[in-house]
């Protein structure tokens, strides 16, 4: 039985009065991509740890297999909100929770960002901040990298904007600045921030990037 443990393999005894006839085996087979999502995250300085409900050599076996390093095993629902809780302590760390069943509501209620699976529990669903319309880990790099790329776009803007300002407003105070081209500008000044905003759609999925040690922010999954 251990070594099936080992394997990755939850098992359930079949039995009759008392008296063990037989074991099943059951494993869900890890997606390909599930190895390039942990990656690609860790490339992207994300912290990934696993938290599973499994026995100890379950977990270790998927972990191992996932190419997770930092994983919790036996883990019921009410613990895995509070070991949020314990990541959320660190300070400026911001941490994700990623789930798709009844048992990780709580968790992804207590993170500060969470992604369910859309073909996750209704209750996941409504607890998580974010639904990923693909059933596939690498939807979470995607996802975060997407944001990453907006919130550039907008700092970006704001600087424009800003240093529009800085320079247009006191030109004009002390008129040096012709109304027509102030006005102009300011179109431009429009033109350039719309633009910048469109190259969004642009944006491609990163290409998974070697394995490195990952701070600052922190995935349960």
């Amino acid at each position: 039985l251990a070594a099936l443990q080992q394997q990755g393999k939850s098992l359930i005894v079949v039995a009759r009065n008392g008296v063990a006839l037989g074991t099943i085996a059951l494993a869900d087979r890890l997606r390909d991509s599930s190895r390039r999502a942990i990656v690609q995250l860790r490339g992207m300085g994300i912290r990934v740890v696993m938290l599973s409900g499994d026995n100890h050599a379950t977990a270790q076996a998927i972990a191992a297999e996932a190419g997770i390093a930092d994983f919790r095993a036996e883990v019921m629902p009410q613990d895995k909100a509070a070991l949020i809780h314990t990541l959320k302590l660190r300070p400026d760390d911001i941490v994700g929770m990623v789930g798709d069943g009844i048992n990780d509501a709580p968790a992804l209620a207590a993170a500060d960002v969470s992604f369910a699976m859309k073909s996750g529990s209704d209750i996941a669903l409504e607890a998580a901040d974010i639904t990923l319309m693909h059933n596939d880990l690498m939807s979470v790099a995607d996802a975060i990298s997407l944001s990453r790329a907006t919130l550039r776009k907008i700092r970006q803007n704001l600087f424009f904007a800003f240093a529009y300002n800085v320079l247009g407003i006191p030109l004009a105070v002390m008129g040096l600045l012709n109304p027509v081209i102030a006005g102009a500008a300011m179109a431009m000044s429009s033109v350039s921030v719309v633009s910048n905003a469109l190259l969004l759609k642009r944006w491609q999925p990163a290409v998974p990037t070697s394995a490195t040690e990952a701070s600052g922010s922190n995935l349960a999954a």
